[in-house]
């Protein structure tokens, strides 16, 4: 049997991964959030670097702070910055095992919520509540079953 090709499965995760957040929840449960465009987007930067980039990027968090109605630019540097990283280490973190991969994944979305604040500090804006720290463990737990439900979105076979 040979691999379908399912290219859809790339711009219908990054559509879901921008719905994902839109999504309304309750009051408690929003700091901890998880940043889904920056998880899924590094699912795509690690499998397909020739089709995702910092270019890609940028592009996907211009759309993500229009939609969120977010600083204009904020996503698309916190997005741009994960790119590049991701881009500079990939060669080490796809052979991680998963465990590895998803403590990679959380310190680098421990990185974003760094610079989320120091973009919001520079602006002016309040301080984010405490809450909003735990989002990359909440990240961190979330990388397995994403991952293994994209490769088995990817992965489908032909009939």
């Amino acid at each position: 049997m040979t691999r379908a090709r399912n290219n859809w499965v790339l711009p219908v995760s990054l559509l879901l991964a921008v719905l994902l957040e839109l999504l309304p929840l309750p009051e408690w449960l929003q700091p901890v959030r998880p940043y889904w465009p920056a998880l899924v987007l590094a699912y795509w930067l690690l499998e397909l670097p020739e089709r995702i980039g910092p270019g890609v990027a940028f592009a996907f968090g211009l759309a993500g702070d229009l939609a969120y109605g977010s600083l204009l630019g904020e996503q698309a540097l916190r997005l741009v910055v994960l790119a590049f990283i991701i881009e500079r280490f990939r060669a080490r973190l796809r052979f991680f095992p998963m465990s590895q991969q998803s403590l990679a994944i959380g310190v680098l979305l421990l990185n974003d919520q760094v610079i989320v604040s120091a973009i919001q500090t520079v602006a002016g804006m309040p301080a984010r509540p405490w809450g909003v720290w735990l989002e990359p463990l909440v990240g961190l737990a979330l990388w397995p079953p994403l991952c293994l439900a994209l490769d088995l979105a990817r992965a489908r076979r032909k009939a």
